[in-house]
């Protein structure tokens, strides 16, 4: 058997409005042949063009064969495949592509914008739009082109458009604005027609940030841009815009939406079919038909953020004073749904928290974030469903006051899971729960920090796009979720905002709030190592192609800061952020040195660049860089590390980063670093010493040096701090904080104390590598690297991925003394396989089975 996939587009689930006229395509094989590899392949696209046969092994983000598409232009693309032992696939299933709106000359649409009477302050009504048009008969084609100046939710004859949650999503909205294509033919009827939206003022008008937050951040009008276009069979068209024709506002049922505090919303005032024709509007005011910039506006490169599951309640507690609280078993980035019947104008207000503190609600960790939500019942005869629609909160628990009758938690209240729709691709498990939970809670940290864009945490009056957070914790989130596209989207945004303000905020889209924008080590990294992280995963150089610039200016400003000695020991850091031995009032107080985190990341992403100007051809480049990060790298060891191979900052951290950046000077510094290093993981009783930046190195760096068992016993500590503590503690997710919770059941009393946090999360990746044993050798995975490193007493594990070429799986078990692991290799790569006690070994393609003695 012999079979190609339907072909993928860019990093396209849905590739309906891409923006990229050239899309690349990617393909998978399944074959019964062991070793089978890929020697040619067919394309054949839908307009005829073909490529005939194609000796390449490629068959991951292969170039688009034939014209460039246009706007609005749709083709079909098949693959057929022949392999290096002579056979032949049948051709693949036809998979379709369009263009979106490519050319800011396509959008006729101006921006319809309520009337400045209607406009409550920020945070205040959505308010609702609406334009009546006629259609004929014999629809064969309509698209609608739509993104806003705030949060819009679009209706076509009174049915929502798309599944989209908090549309367009956050972007650099002063450099680019992404819209969304949706296929809507079903939805019109021969006649009257209506366009229907409500719009809130979200990122863009709306509170963002900490310290009281910043609001009109983008601008003081909220407006919807939308553009309807519709083919007839006999090729004639229509299309319906935002302009000053037609659009009537009004104010709706939300009287107050806000991103942090929460949404109200008064049943009472709905308009019975205010989106559906025949509605009298003659008493709403028209809308202003503003200027935009088009060429602001971008087509999307990953998914929207969408509903993705539902929770229904494990426990109904009752609080300190007699409060009903829904405890959901999960801490979550989301809202409540509820159904419910009762008086007209009786008003329910539902509390959200992902902690509780002596039985009732730990609202302090919020700090200025209300996440409060209220709904005033219409008074139906039938009960009355609701979920706020332009919020989400970041909660494990909700308060329910004012409930009207009895409530029975298994029909009448749901938690709505939100987050970017991306699709999950691997998984890892274990004989341990507590690693097995850990693990979870790392997903369940992602989902959701992965609002739209990668945050720091889904609660409390911040929710920004921290560079730091993603930095550290981008090869976890690589294994897990399928992330290519989203975060090349927001590198993009990163790459508009470093050469707007000249540096790398500290975090994207970057908002002026308690501190100026200045250069930051591991912070600033991210415009290195995060695309260069993707591309190991992926196999994408053309992602570092784009980003080529941004990364460069990154190191080049760093190098200039630096001076001759090339040590980054001037202006602000944050350092090893949140060492656990940090105070609770300064979570920078980090017992490793500034400098020499700041000199070590220079150093690596010196090396980084470097190697991505080689793969891109840049010769030049690839030597200056070489010959910085070489420079770089022993300045580090003339000021941090003495010739025996102790450093000058005796942490768990900074042996981290010379052993895993290569920082030592020969296998005799390495030697007593190791050691160095083992004594202070003992010393400190196995108990974790780092915070950000050590955190996703330590158990590796312990590993270069031989030292599993200590690794493990670091990873199994359960004693704060520790990664095991907060599973014991109850967590769902990744705290903050090492002790978010002290161990008396009280919130640490930091005012920062999130409760779902990635950063620390960042283990996981060792999790999938070094104890399951499954990683890239090559970028892609075009060659794997098996191998397992089984300690800490487990008897099994496994890990499983979706890599670009197929699925890929390493199942272990053992019985103290024997190891037996079971790999899959996907068609066309291969893997190295590095076991205990046994010489390393090269095997293709298939499901293998290996024993070894330990």
């Amino acid at each position: 058997m012999l079979n190609v996939s339907t072909p993928t587009f860019e990093h396209h689930r849905e590739p309906l409005g891409i923006g990229e006229p050239a899309p690349r395509l990617s393909w998978t094989v399944t074959a019964d042949t062991p070793g089978w590899r890929q020697q040619a392949y067919e394309i054949e696209l839908g307009d005829g063009t073909t490529t005939g046969r194609v000796d390449s092994a490629e068959s991951v983000l292969v170039p688009w064969p034939g014209a460039p598409l246009g706007s609005r232009e749709r083709r079909g693309a098949r693959v057929r495949v022949h392999g290096a032992d002579g056979s032949v696939s049948d051709w693949s299933p036809w998979s379709y592509v369009e263009a979106g709106l490519l050319d800011p000359a396509d959008w006729q649409a101006a921006a319809a914008a309520p009337p400045l009477e209607l406009l409550g302050v920020p945070d205040g009504p959505a308010l609702l739009l609406r334009r009546d048009f006629s259609a004929r008969a014999a629809v064969e084609r309509a698209r609608l082109y739509v993104t806003a100046h705030g949060l819009y939710e679009i209706e076509l004859n009174g049915r929502v458009v798309g599944d989209d949650v908090l549309a367009p999503g956050w972007s650099s909205y002063a450099h680019r604005l992404r819209y969304r294509t949706h296929d809507v033919p079903e939805l019109l009827r021969e006649g009257g027609n209506t366009l229907g939206a409500t719009l809130a003022d979200g990122w863009y008008r709306g509170r963002i940030g900490f310290l009281g937050g910043k609001t009109d951040l983008y601008g003081d009008r909220t407006a919807l841009i939308a553009q309807l276009e519709i083919t007839y069979a006999d090729g004639s068209t229509d299309v319906v815009t935002t302009d000053g024709d037609g659009w009537r506002c009004a104010p709706g049922p939300v009287t107050a939406t806000s991103l942090y505090d929460g949404e109200k919303h008064d049943a009472r005032l709905l308009p019975s079919g205010w989106s559906e024709p025949g509605f009298d509007d003659s008493s709403w005011l028209p809308a202003d038909a503003l200027p935009h910039d088009a060429a602001r506006l971008v087509a999307p490169t990953g998914p929207p953020v969408r509903r993705t599951g539902t929770l229904s309640p494990v426990a109904v507690l009752t609080g300190p004073d007699g409060e009903t609280i829904l405890d959901f078993g999960q801490n979550i980035a989301g809202r409540l749904r509820i159904r419910v019947q009762g008086p007209a104008g009786h008003t329910i207000t539902l509390r959200h928290a992902e902690v509780l503190e002596n039985g009732a609600l730990a609202i302090r960790p919020l700090r200025q974030a209300a996440a409060l939500d209220t709904y005033t019942l219409r008074g139906d005869a039938e009960p009355e469903e609701w979920e706020p629609r332009f919020t989400t909160h970041g909660f494990r628990y909700a308060q329910i006051d004012g409930w009207p009758g009895e409530l029975d938690p298994a029909s009448d209240v749901v938690a709505v899971v939100c987050h970017t729709d991306m699709r999950p691709i691997g998984d890892f498990e274990c004989s341990d729960p507590l690693l097995n939970r850990l693990h979870d809670n790392v997903r369940w940290s992602m989902r959701g920090n992965y609002v739209d864009l990668p945050t720091d945490c889904p609660q409390r009056d911040e929710r920004l796009g921290w560079t730091g957070d993603i930095q550290v914790f981008a090869p976890a989130a690589a294994f897990l979720y399928d992330c290519a596209g989203p975060l090349t989207s927001w590198l993009a945004d990163l790459a508009a905002e470093q050469a707007e303000v000249g540096t790398v905020p500290h975090y994207v889209p970057w908002v002026p709030l308690a501190f100026d924008v200045s250069p930051t080590a591991a912070w600033g990294d991210a415009a290195v190592l995060v695309p260069w992280v993707l591309y190991q995963r992926t196999g994408d150089l053309g992602l570092l192609r784009t980003q080529y610039a941004s990364m460069t200016a990154w190191v080049d400003q760093v190098t200039s800061l630096t001076g001759a000695d090339h040590l980054w020991d001037e202006g602000f850091q944050f350092g090893d952020w949140l060492d656990p031995a940090a105070p609770p009032d300064n979570p920078g107080k980090a017992r490793t040195d500034h400098a020499l985190v700041a000199t070590a990341y220079h150093a690596w992403t010196a090396r980084v660049v470097a190697d991505t100007a080689a793969l891109l051809g840049h010769s030049g480049d690839a030597t200056s860089y070489a010959e910085l990060a070489s420079e770089v790298r022993a300045a580090f060891r003339r000021e941090f590390v003495t010739p025996s191979g102790r450093l000058a900052c005796d942490t768990q951290t900074a042996y981290a980063l010379a052993l895993c950046l290569d920082l030592l000077d020969g296998p005799g510094q390495r030697e007593r670093a190791g050691r160095r290093l083992v004594e202070l993981v003992a010393a400190d009783d196995h108990r974790i010493g780092t915070g950000f930046v050590g955190t996703p190195l330590i158990c590796d760096a312990l590993c270069s040096v031989g030292a599993y068992d200590t690794a493990y016993q670091l990873l199994t500590q359960r004693n704060c701090p520790s990664w095991l503590y907060p599973v014991t503690m109850g967590a769902t997710t990744i705290w903050e904080r090492w002790d978010s919770m002290l161990p008396d059941g009280t919130v640490n009393p930091g005012e920062m104390t999130s409760f779902n946090h990635y950063a620390l999360g960042a283990v996981a990746d060792f999790l999938h590598r070094t104890v399951a044993g499954l990683a890239p050798d090559e970028p892609g995975y075009r060659r794997l690297r098996i191998a397992p490193r089984p300690g800490g007493g487990l008897t099994h594990a496994s890990a499983r991925l979706d890599t670009p070429y197929g699925p890929a799986a390493v199942s272990w078990n053992t019985d103290g003394t024997t190891l037996t692991v079971t790999a899959t290799v996907p068609p066309g790569t291969s893997a190295l396989v590095d076991l205990p006690q046994a010489e390393p070994r090269e095997v293709g393609a298939g499901t293998h089975e290996f024993t070894t003695r330990l």
